[in-house]
C-alpha cells in the first residue's frame, strides 16, 4: 500500500537475523535430544566423534536454505499486516518444505557417518516451535515500535461513500502501516458523504485536487470512487507521477467482489472473473470436514450430560418437547432441519410468524434466557455438524422466510450459502447477532469465507467461548 521506508528494512533484516537464530538453534536442539539427554535410547544410533562440528555445518548450511526458502514465499515482505494465527499456518508450511529439501541435499551429499533420520524428525519439531515463539514475538514488537512511532505515510482518498470510509478505517486500524489518512475529496457533484467520515475530513471536491498537493502534501493517492471516465483517470495518473506521488485505486469489482480476481486469456483476449476461494479446493473441504467430524464427536461426548441436565429444566420449567427443529438453509440454498434447545414458549410465533428475537424477549422461558446469554442452546446443532448439514465455522444458516427478503434486498447475500453453515461464524464472535445489520453480518462472513484457514477457524471457535455480546 506504501513504499517501504527504512522501518520496513530494518524490520525484514531483524526477522531474518532472528529466523536464523530459530533454525540453527532447533537444529542443535534436536541434535542434544537425541544424542545427550538421555530422553530417547541410542541403539544404533551412535553419535559420531566430533557430534557438534558435524552437526553444526549441517545446520548452518541447512539455515542458508531456510532463510532463501522463506524469502521466496514472501516471509520477510513488511509491513506485515493480519493477526498472527493467521500465519501460522504458513510458517507450520514453509518449515516442512524447508525440512524437506534440507533432507534431499543431506541425502544427495551422502555425509559419513550419515545424519540421524530420528534427529531430522525431532528438527523439525524444535525448528517449529522454536520459529513461532520467536515470530510470535516480533510480530508483537512490530507493533508496539509502530504505534511509538510517527506516521509517515501521508494518504488522500478520492471518494466518499462507504468504501472510503471503510479504506479509511483499515489503513488507520493498523500501526504498522504507519499511514494517516488526511483527508477526502468528492469525486462527482452529486457525491454524497458516509456518515462513518468525519465532515472537516473533506477537503473539496477533485478540481481542487492540484491545490491541496502543495497545501496538504499527501505522498500517496487512492481512488476510491471508480466512476470517472477513462480520459480523468489516466490524468489523475499522469499528475501523481509529475509530483512523484505513489497512486492506487480500488477496482470497481470490490464493490461485487471480495475474492482474489481470477484472470485467464481466450486466445488473446483478458478475461476477467471470480477467483477461487480456499474451501473451493477438494482438500482444503475435506480438511474441514475432518476437523467438524473429529470435534462434532468428541463435543458430543462432552456435552451429553449438560444436555440432558438442560433438557430436564427445559421440561420442568414448560410444557413442551426439550429439544426445538427448525428449517434452515444451508450449502448451495438447500434446506435442512436444524436442532436447538427450546428456549422459548411453544406458541412462541403463533401469532407474529418468524420474527427476530430481540433483548429481553417476554417469549423466552427462564432456562431459555440463561442457555441463550452461554450459548448452550446451541449445543444440539453438534449432531448437525456430525451428519453434514453444518460445519463448527461458518455463516450462521438463516430460516428460508428470511433467506427469501435478504437475498432481493442485500448484495451478495446468496454468496454466504457457497459453503456450509456453521454453529459460530466470524460475524457472531463480533457480536452481530440477533437484530442486527445484515449488510454488516454479510461483510464479515464473506471475509471469513475468502481468508478461511484451519487456524481462522481455531481463533473463532476459543472466541466463541467468550462471545455473548447480542446473545439474547
Amino acid at each position: 500500500m506504501r513504499a517501504k521506508d527504512t522501518s520496513d528494512v530494518l524490520a525484514s533484516a531483524i526477522a531474518v537475523a532472528a529466523d536464523a537464530v530459530a533454525i540453527f538453534g532447533g537444529f542443535i536442539l534436536a541434535t542434544w535430544i537425541r544424542f545427550n539427554s538421555g530422553w530417547i535410547p541410542l541403539f544404533h544410533d551412535r553419535p559420531p566423534d566430533r557430534l557438534y562440528f558435524m552437526y553444526g555445518w549441517g545446520a548452518a548450511i541447512a539455515t542458508l536454505l531456510f532463510l532463501f526458502l522463506f524469502r521466496s514465499l514472501g516471509l520477510y515482505v513488511r509491513p506485515q499486516t493480519g493477526s498472527f494465527s493467521g500465519k501460522i499456518p504458513r510458517l507450520v508450511r514453509a518449515s516442512g518444505l524447508g525440512m524437506l529439501l534440507s533432507t534431499a541435499l543431506a541425502f544427495a551429499l551422502r555425509t559419513d557417518p550419515p545424519f540421524s533420520r530420528l534427529t531430522v524428525l525431532l528438527a523439525l519439531a524444535t525448528i517449529t516451535l522454536l520459529l513461532l515463539i520467536e515470530r510470535f514475538i516480533l510480530f508483537h514488537a512490530e507493533i508496539r515500535f509502530a504505534r511509538r512511532h510517527r506516521a509517515q505515510n501521508r494518504i488522500l482518498i478520492l471518494g466518499t461513500d462507504d468504501v472510503a470510509a471503510r479504506l479509511r478505517q483499515a489503513v488507520e486500524r493498523d500501526p504498522r502501516l504507519r499511514s494517516t489518512v488526511i483527508g477526502f475529496l468528492s469525486v462527482r457533484d452529486n457525491s454524497t458523504l458516509d456518515p462513518a467520515i468525519p465532515s472537516d475530513m473533506l477537503l473539496g471536491s477533485l478540481r481542487e485536487l492540484e491545490t491541496l498537493l502543495t497545501t496538504h502534501r499527501p505522498n500517496q493517492i487512492i481512488l476510491a470512487d471508480t466512476e470517472l471516465s477513462h480520459h480523468q483517470t489516466v490524468e489523475l495518473i499522469l499528475l501523481c507521477e509529475r509530483n512523484l506521488i505513489a497512486f492506487n485505486v480500488v477496482p470497481d469489482l470490490f464493490r461485487v467482489l471480495t475474492s482474489d480476481v481470477d484472470v485467464r486469456t481466450v486466445d488473446d483476449i483478458p478475461l476477467l472473473g471470480v477467483g477461487q476461494w480456499p474451501l473451493d479446493v477438494f482438500w482444503n473441504r475435506a480438511l474441514k470436514r475432518v476437523e467438524d467430524v473429529i470435534g462434532a464427536f468428541l463435543g458430543l461426548i462432552l456435552a451429553a450430560p449438560l444436555l440432558a441436565l438442560a433438557a430436564w429444566l427445559i421440561k420442568r420449567e414448560s410444557p413442551g418437547p426439550a429439544f426445538y427443529r427448525q428449517e434452515r438453509c444451508g450449502e448451495n440454498g438447500r434446506t435442512f432441519v436444524l436442532w436447538k434447545l427450546r428456549t422459548m414458549r411453544t406458541d412462541a410465533e403463533r401469532e407474529t410468524g418468524p420474527v427476530w428475537t430481540k433483548p429481553d424477549d417476554p417469549r423466552r422461558t427462564r432456562i431459555g434466557a440463561f442457555l441463550r446469554r452461554w450459548n448452550l442452546d446451541e449445543l444440539p446443532q453438534l449432531w448437525n455438524v456430525l451428519k453434514g448439514d453444518m460445519s463448527l465455522v461458518g455463516p450462521r444458516p438463516e430460516r428460508p422466510h428470511f433467506v427469501e427478503q435478504f437475498k432481493e434486498d442485500i448484495t451478495r447475500y446468496m454468496w454466504r450459502h457457497v459453503s456450509k453453515p456453521g454453529m459460530t461464524g466470524w460475524a457472531q464472535v463480533n457480536g452481530l447477532r440477533g437484530n442486527t445489520s445484515i449488510e454488516e453480518r454479510i461483510k464479515y462472513d464473506l471475509y471469513y469465507l475468502e481468508h478461511w484457514s484451519l487456524a481462522f477457524d481455531f481463533k473463532i471457535l476459543l472466541r466463541t467461548l467468550f462471545a455473548r455480546q447480542n446473545a439474547y
